[in-house]
């Protein structure tokens, strides 16, 4: 079982976005990172914080279905980040193993990112393609074509956590019929977006089909986090992984 979230920890190329981790054909919402290389990196605005996603499902019977995940976030002053899902997030995803605790660094300064294992002192390395001159590697996906019953509007700025927030709110409404539904749906998202620290400090999805979605970043903490958290300690045994060229999953 250790060996096998290892593996699957290997496809987190690790820069505060979102990913959903696949396991025994169950999919979990770890943290607000990007599956596979990050397409942009941050650098000055170091920050630590920690982060949650909490899903609410409504059935029809009247039971409510509520989903949580948290952990912890680092990004230094060069790019380098590191993500620490909690065991209870890692235990959602393998119910009944043996989860070992593992940590996430991706490093653009080395352009390689890292799955730790802290219980057993692994390392696992991905090493990706240096950008060219003329700028970073892309490996997401290409950008699908803008919905016509989209709509996006501002709602201007609000203060989170003494972070100064650009909120947004985006519509998207599923005509009658489009999917087999009689009438019109909305699937309604609200984010709030840090221009200081380029990151989202809160979202929120509200969809019929699959209930709201809540994801925060709390107890943020805007000092250089120790250097030591962006390095493979000595003591452990670095493997090394081809990186993964497919498209990765979609950015929040």
């Amino acid at each position: 079982m250790a060996r096998k979230l290892m593996n699957i920890g290997i496809m987190f190329g690790l820069a505060a976005f979102a990913v959903t981790l696949h396991a025994q054909g169950r999919g979990v919402r770890l943290l607000d990172t990007q599956a596979g290389r990050p397409g942009k990196v941050v650098k000055g605005a170091p920050y630590s914080a920690d982060v949650s996603n909490q899903t609410t499902r409504m059935l029809a019977d009247g039971n409510t279905i509520r989903q949580t995940s948290s952990g912890r976030v680092y990004r230094d002053s060069e790019g380098r980040t590191r993500q620490e899902p909690s065991l209870q997030t890692l235990g959602s995803v393998a119910p009944g193993g043996n989860v070992p605790q593992l940590a996430f660094i991706y490093d653009p300064v080395a352009s390689a990112s890292y799955v730790l294992n802290l219980m057993t002192h692994a390392a696992t390395r991905t090493v990706w393609p240096q950008a060219s001159a003329g700028g970073p590697v892309n490996l997401n996906r290409p950008a699908r074509p803008e919905q016509a019953s989209t709509k996006r509007e501002s709602l201007g700025t609000q203060v989170m956590a003494g972070l100064v927030a650009d909120v947004t709110r985006t519509t998207q409404t599923i005509p009658a019929g489009q999917i087999g539904n009689s009438q019109a749906m909305a699937v309604v998202s609200e984010r709030w977006y840090s221009p200081d620290l380029q990151v989202v400090l809160y979202s929120k999805r509200s969809d019929p089909r699959a209930g709201e979605t809540v994801y925060q970043l709390t107890n943020i903490s805007r000092s250089e986090p120790p250097a030591a958290l962006f390095a493979v300690p000595a003591d452990f045994q670095i493997s090394d992984a081809k990186p993964r060229m497919g498209p990765p999953g979609g950015p929040r």
